[in-house]
């Protein structure tokens, strides 16, 4: 098989066999991602804060 033929063939399966999704559909799905991030950071965000807050009250001890 030469690197044309791939070519060609990567080109028509791209176009006729995968099935692309709707623009609405992609846009619910990256809101939904964009949400989800955010709240994964601030979860995040406030365990390391806890960490944060009990180390210097255990290190205040000594």
């Amino acid at each position: 098989m030469n690197v044309k033929n791939f070519v060609v063939e990567s080109i028509d399966e791209m176009k006729n066999k995968v099935t692309w999704p709707k623009y609405s559909s992609l846009q619910s799905n990256a809101v939904l991602v964009l949400v989800a991030s955010l709240i994964f950071a601030i979860v995040i965000g406030l365990i390391n804060l806890g960490f944060e807050n009990i180390m210097k009250w255990f290190y205040d001890l000594f």
